[in-house]
This record gives C-alpha cells, sequence and structure tokens, in this order.
C-alpha cells in the first residue's frame, strides 16, 4: 500500500459509489470496495488500479445480512489505514406504504439505515482518538419531503440527515469531518431496481457531476451539501427557522392553545 489515506466505499459496484471510487482513486488514495456484486467490484478495481496505480481491495457483502455487515464493521475497527468512510449503499422501493410488504420495508430500513449507522459507529471511535478522518453519509433530498410519497425510503434518509447533523456536532470538536451529501434523482440503476422508470422522472442529474459537486462540499468541510439546491440561503433560513422554533419548545408549560378551557 501507499502512503494515502484509505478511503472505504459501500454500494461501490455502480453508480454513485463507483463514482466516488473513482474519483477518491484520481487523487491517490487506495480503497476498499463494498457491494454484492463481486464480479462487478473485481473488474472496477481492476480498471481503477491500473489507471491510478492505487491499492484496492474488495469485499463481497450484503449489508442487510448481519454476518456480512460484521465482517466490514471488524475491517472498519481494526485497519487504521481506513480514515475516510463513504456510507453510500441504500436501497429505493416503488409503490405506496400500504402496497409496500413488511419485509420489504424492513430490508430498506436495515440497508437504508440500521447499516450506515453500524459502519458510522465501527470507524468513528477510532477516528475520534486519531483526531483526523471523515465519514460521508448519502442522504436525498426526499428525506425533506413527505410529499414525494416515498415514505419509508424518505424516512430512512431524513435519519441519515439527523444522524449526519447530530455526529457533525459531536465529531467536529474531535477533529472529524462529517458530511451529509442530499442529491436529488440521480441517473443510477437504484430506480431500476425500485421498479421505478427513470425516463418517468423529468428531471435528472448526471452521476459524475452529483459527485464532483459532493467533493466541493467535501473539500470546503460542509456539514450539509445540497448540490441541486438551486439558493443556499433556501437551506439557511430552514436551519434557521428550526433552531428559532428550538427556543420556543424548551417549556415547562402546556401551550395556551392546548389547556383545558374552564
Amino acid at each position: 500500500m501507499n502512503n494515502a489515506e484509505t478511503v472505504l466505499i459501500t454500494g461501490a459496484s455502480s453508480g454513485i459509489g463507483a463514482t466516488y471510487a473513482e474519483r477518491f482513486a484520481q487523487r491517490g488514495h487506495d480503497l476498499v470496495l463494498v457491494a454484492r456484486d463481486k464480479t462487478r467490484l473485481d473488474a472496477l478495481a481492476a480498471t481503477l488500479g491500473q489507471q491510478y496505480a492505487v491499492a484496492i481491495d474488495v469485499i463481497q457483502a450484503d449489508l442487510t445480512q448481519s454476518s456480512d455487515l460484521a465482517t466490514v464493521e471488524a475491517r472498519l475497527r481494526d485497519d487504521s489505514s481506513i480514515t475516510l468512510l463513504v456510507n453510500n449503499a441504500g436501497a429505493a422501493q416503488s409503490g405506496s406504504f400500504i402496497e409496500q410488504s413488511t419485509d420489504s420495508v424492513a430490508n430498506l430500513v436495515a440497508l437504508n439505515t440500521t447499516a450506515l449507522v453500524r459502519l458510522a459507529s465501527a470507524i468513528a471511535p477510532r477516528l475520534a482518538q486519531a483526531g483526523s478522518g471523515a465519514i460521508i453519509n448519502i442522504g436525498s433530498v426526499v428525506g425533506l419531503a413527505p410529499e414525494f410519497g416515498m415514505s419509508v425510503y424518505g424516512a430512512t434518509k431524513a435519519f441519515v440527515l439527523f444522524l449526519s447533523q447530530g455526529l457533525s456536532l459531536e465529531l467536529a470538536p474531535k477533529g472529524v469531518y462529517v458530511q451529509a451529501v442530499l442529491p436529488a434523482a440521480t441517473r443510477t440503476e437504484i430506480w431500476d431496481r425500485a421498479g421505478i422508470d427513470i425516463n418517468t422522472l423529468t428531471e435528472v442529474m448526471a452521476v459524475g457531476e452529483l459527485v464532483d459537486a459532493a467533493l466541493v462540499g467535501f473539500d470546503r468541510r460542509e456539514p450539509v451539501t445540497i448540490p441541486p439546491l438551486q439558493d443556499a440561503a433556501r437551506w439557511d433560513a430552514l436551519q434557521l427557522a428550526r433552531q428559532g422554533l428550538l427556543a420556543e419548545i424548551r417549556q415547562s408549560v402546556v401551550a395556551e392553545r392546548y389547556q383545558a378551557q374552564a
């Protein structure tokens, strides 16, 4: 291995994960690529390793399976060369909540939230102790919008945003950078796997543009990066409004509108 810090990327065989792999290899980082499809992982590793002369390891893992997840967690805990985790693995699902099976909903939650938080938990103590490193969590603008009709997927992505913001507050003082990236619709295989025809969506971002924008936010050390948001002041206003709300709810007195009328 060279002296570059190693990046572990989940969901690395295609789409956003594969693009992150290419960009970090280009920056001279060694890689650990995690996904279910070993054939594609091996092909990507061979291509990037040859092109950029970096060391690349692959781990075949289904992060909804506890044994596979444990393997990746152990690697994050024990391999001190890994200083950056890209929590990218995730899935979406078509149909309304009552059309989705209970098992499929549980699998979605397991991948999009449980696996993500377990992997962050596996690496964060080591990074905090070292006083450096970073965690990138891939969320979605859907996590801001119950109106989009993807209730469970959106809820998992709201979790990713909240977790990232909380971890950022906890870990930034210890030298660890946490970034939430919130894409809108991006041209990847997630749509096909969810049974959604991407061509029915009116506006779709190219995956390379999405990752390049996310890396601009990464280099600026933004806590939250929203590449499709045209007016950044909108996000700032939302955060100010939320913090204003917090000031109003630290009360021991029931709001007047809820008090029983005499």
